[in-house]
């Protein structure tokens, strides 16, 4: 009678069997099947209770000493930060949880150039838990996304050049502008002097240098050209940088720049 009171007890609150003095297996079993995470008040749970603690709870891996390859997989499949209590995970595991999410790359130590590529190939922001990210992980990050550049406290100068281009925006999370890298960044990105021209002092000797270099370049993207032409901050009546473009593409620009800017001029009209 006091067996089954008992029994009761425990399918009413299974958390019941961490004061119940010498358990039997059918009470333990009880407890496991109604929240896995009674194991842990289990001293010494046989396999089967440990998987069962599992399938109810894929969290009970925490509780667990020595899992299974299995249980440790079944666990990390039913959601991937539950790779933060495995202790000393396999790389084949540590991939299981990257691929589900980026983000669990946050319970690795140390993790390798593979690892940390993988993680931000499948969430850019990832790269926010690895200290020290790779210079190709930096690079793959931004190329998803430019705001990966507020997650690392120093990004490489070609990772900065990468996201410029992809955005002038990220102009606005790059720190200790100067002068030199403004020019460096407008040599791929025009664009980026929307945002630069009343922070930095340009003149119209320096800019029309850059415009030069890139320009003249016979493998100038065909978008460096197309924003060039339509950028409304660099026209020929401007007050700050008065260019007329087109006569400048003339002049300077290569054979492709020329062809671009007579295509691009004749679909404005």
């Amino acid at each position: 009678m006091e067996k089954l009171k008992l029994i009761e007890m425990i399918k009413n609150n299974p958390y019941a069997i961490a004061y119940i003095d010498n358990p039997t297996d059918e009470m333990k079993l009880v407890a496991i099947k109604k929240n896995g995470l009674a194991i842990q008040h289990i001293d010494c749970p046989t396999r089967e209770m440990q998987e069962l603690a599992i399938a109810n709870n894929a969290r009970a891996i925490q509780f667990i000493n020595n899992p299974t390859e299995t249980m440790m997989i079944k666990a990390i499949n039913d959601g991937w930060n539950n790779l933060e209590y495995i202790k000393n995970p396999t790389d084949k595991l540590i991939k299981l949880a990257i691929k589900q999410a980026g983000w669990a790359i946050k319970y690795v130590n140390n993790p390798s150039e593979e690892l940390q590529l993988l993680a931000v190939s499948k969430n850019y922001d990832s790269i926010k838990f690895i200290k020290e990210p790779y210079e190709s992980v930096q690079e793959e990050a931004v190329k998803i996304s430019y705001e990966a550049l507020r997650y690392i406290n120093s990004p490489t100068h070609h990772a900065e050049l990468i996201a410029i281009k992809n955005d002038e925006r990220a102009i606005r999370l790059i720190n200790n502008l100067d002068k030199n890298k403004v020019l460096e960044f407008l040599k791929v990105n025009i664009l980026v002097i929307k945002y630069v021209i009343k922070e930095i002092e340009l003149s119209k000797d320096e800019l029309e240098q850059v415009l030069k270099e890139a320009l003249s370049n016979e493998d100038v993207e065909e978008k460096y050209v197309r924003d060039y032409l339509n950028c409304s901050t660099i026209d020929k009546n401007s007050d700050i940088l008065p260019i007329d473009k087109l006569m400048f593409i003339y002049k300077y620009g290569s054979k492709k720049a020329k062809k671009i800017a007579v295509d691009e001029k004749l679909k404005i009209k």
